[in-house]
């Protein structure tokens, strides 16, 4: 309701103060001169002003509360940022683990092929030792004598 964010808290609350008084003074001091005078229109502007401050005061209260879930749920975001930061730093940790183990079979797995590549000449055969260690790197194990 754009009316609640323009007007001031207490201008409805005098909206409501004012209806709410104008219908009494409308109702019961319909004895004295002026008032008697002017009751019926004291009454119907004060019967609106009294509905117009009901319904302003209604907005305020709905308005209080949206403002509330909306602070509950900044709390609620900013826990989960702390949680995915948490999380996100774990993930971090396991990649760097995974990629270090990676290395370290690679490395692995380099050494010996250049160890038993040597032992063979410089025939174009190639031995099985090699397709052997070919075919396990490309399981990612590391070879069965390095495993000790």
């Amino acid at each position: 309701m754009w009316i609640i964010n323009w007007l001031p808290e207490f201008v409805v609350h005098l909206i409501f103060l004012a209806g709410a008084l104008g219908t009494i003074a409308g109702f019961v001091l319909g004895f004295v001169p002026f008032v008697g005078k002017y009751k019926l229109p004291i009454q119907i502007i004060s019967l609106l002003l009294l509905s117009l401050g009901v319904y302003l005061e209604g907005g305020l209260a709905e308005k209080a509360k949206w403002e509330l879930r909306l602070k509950e749920m900044e709390v609620k975001v900013a826990e989960a940022e702390a949680k995915s930061a948490v999380v996100n730093t774990e993930i971090v940790e396991k990649i760097i683990t995974q990629k270090q183990v990676i290395k370290l079979k690679g490395d692995k797995i380099i050494e010996y092929i250049d160890r038993e590549v040597k032992v063979f000449d410089n025939t174009c055969a190639i031995p099985e030792i090699a397709i052997d260690a070919h075919n396990m790197a490309a399981k990612n194990q590391v070879p069965a004598e390095d495993k000790k």
